[in-house]
């Protein structure tokens, strides 16, 4: 796939009005946090969910300094059964039009580089504890959108500016709580 036009920090954020799935609509301008927009891959996928699990243990940490904000390539119903496991704003875009607003795109190198594969066996052996239990749905078996997502992260302040932004090279490269901690100015 082409790489997306990609955006920077200082330039304006293409949308900063957002309706989640279970909390409704979301706007910038209504909090003087700012948003972090985590772009993830599909519902279900191990990675993404590895990964946010630890956003949701250090939500204590992240809420006085920044609102997350989770999208996903998938439709409501493919979320549906892993909304008890993500956060409360959670966004479906299944035909990623806010993917391609903010530059999103997707590639074999998803899964292709070392520390992606690394992390998709490590996230699928934590996944599949989880489905034995109970406790996680299995993902979708054709992903609305395809499981070569890549994912990004933009911080984005109340007046619409992207103060930073990370553009994933594979699977799992993404910023961490503690980089966006940092970022936010904690």
């Amino acid at each position: 796939m082409v790489d997306a036009i990609r955006l920077s920090g200082g330039e304006q954020a293409p949308l900063t009005s957002f309706t989640s799935i279970a909390s409704g609509a979301i706007h910038a301008q209504d909090d003087d946090r700012p948003l972090h927009l985590q772009f993830r891959r599909f519902a279900g996928c191990p990675i993404c969910h590895l990964h946010l699990h630890s956003f949701l243990r250090r939500g204590a940490d992240l809420d006085p300094y920044v609102r997350e904000v989770v999208f996903f390539h998938s439709s409501v119903e493919e979320l549906q059964p892993h909304l008890a496991h993500l956060p409360p704003v959670t966004i479906a875009d299944p035909d990623k039009r806010i993917y391609r607003a903010f530059g999103v795109d997707a590639g074999r190198r998803a899964l292709l580089h070392p520390k992606a594969i690394l992390a998709a066996l490590m996230s699928s052996a934590v996944a599949s504890y989880r489905v034995v239990q109970g406790r996680q749905a299995l993902p979708a078996r054709s992903p609305q959108g395809g499981r070569l997502g890549l994912p990004a992260d933009f911080l984005v302040s109340r007046t619409g500016q992207i103060l930073a932004c990370h553009y994933g090279q594979h699977a799992d490269d993404q910023w961490s709580v503690d980089d966006v901690l940092e970022l936010a100015g904690r």
